[in-house]
């Protein structure tokens, strides 16, 4: 049996600038860290030659072909795996709509536990040019590459997304301190509003590919990623808040779905009780609001929102992890 176990991500500036209708023309960056919420993936031997899946569903078919799940069945074909194999996943977080990447998370996770099964080694830059290749490419989901990258490597970084495709991943450094203060400023809260990220997503596209008020607003948004990376790197947390509400009131503007009357009333009173800015976490319309604020001001917040949940999130340093192999 082998168990992976791969962290969820939360962005902070730049989201959407991965986006291939942007990023292939003009570049992207994110500033983003993997988080302490997971999704484990397990993989395990099975005693005749079907195959079986166990996610929200469970199927048991007798080839890859058969299998309904579109990033399992392209997993197995990828790395040439048939029968014989049980594979279940679990997740700390609702696996979709949350905003936190998990579907991208699954895929690293479901690729590193079957390399490892069929012993071999996956370093996570590899993992994650695979699960953008299945996610892109083979199933066409309409997405871009950060989450990827986040779950494979883990940590707070600074990534880039060029126009060939490819992608840098910068760590990024600071104190101890400041990145302690830093996580004791962020509280977070689960609207309960789940969606698919697919319409937004492709209503951002439509408009940076079309859209040169769009596009400006992007680059915007890019900057504010190069910008952030630098204050942190000065161990100066003293913009964060700063940029991170004007990261959202940039990306808000981009399309009507990112948005709703009933999260922008909730981000208003979350700022009136000292939330220094915030922002919704993935493609918009629902899952994690996210918000920074001195610590003092956490309860008050919190009592604003009473009918939100409140979920803490910290701060992963690693990425996709091997956890568990029994021969």
């Amino acid at each position: 049996m082998i168990i992976s176990r791969t962290p969820l991500r939360m962005s902070f500036v730049g989201g959407g600038s991965d986006l291939p209708a942007f990023c292939r023309r003009f570049g992207g960056a994110v500033v983003s860290t993997a988080i302490d919420k997971y999704v484990y993936v397990t993989v395990n031997p099975k005693f005749d030659h079907r195959i079986r899946v166990s996610y929200a569903k469970t199927e048991e078919v007798g080839s890859v072909a058969k299998i309904k799940h579109p990033l399992v069945r392209e997993a197995m074909r990828l790395l040439g795996l048939d029968g014989g194999i049980e594979i279940t996943s679990i997740a700390d977080i609702p696996s979709r709509g949350t905003g936190l990447g998990s579907s991208s998370s699954f895929t690293v996770g479901l690729l590193h536990a079957l390399h490892a099964y069929a012993g071999r080694y996956a370093a996570a830059e590899q993992l994650a040019r695979e699960a953008c290749h299945i996610e892109i490419d083979r199933c066409s989901e309409p997405i871009g590459r950060q989450d990827q990258y986040a779950a494979a490597y883990g940590g707070l970084n600074f990534i880039q997304f060029h126009a060939d495709d490819s992608v840098s991943v910068d760590p990024i450094v600071c104190k101890r301190e400041t990145l302690r203060a830093l996580q004791e400023n962020i509280l977070s809260f689960y609207t309960g509003i789940t969606r698919r990220s697919a319409g937004v997503l492709k209503d951002q596209q439509e408009v940076m590919a079309s859209q040169r008020s769009k596009q400006r607003v992007m680059k915007r948004m890019v900057q504010l990623a190069h910008d952030l990376r630098a204050e942190l790197q000065k161990n100066n947390l003293a913009a964060f808040g700063e940029l991170l509400h004007e990261n959202w009131e940039f990306k808000r503007s981009l399309t009507g779905g990112i948005s709703t009357a009933q999260i922008d009333r909730w981000y208003a009173l979350a700022r009136r009780e000292g939330a220094r800015g915030g922002k919704l976490l993935g493609a918009g319309s629902g899952g994690f609001l996210m918000f920074y604020a001195p610590r003092e001001r956490h309860d008050a917040i919190a009592r604003a929102l009473a009918d939100l949940r409140r979920v803490d999130l910290g701060f992963e340093p690693e990425g996709s992890k091997i956890i568990f192999v029994h021969n």
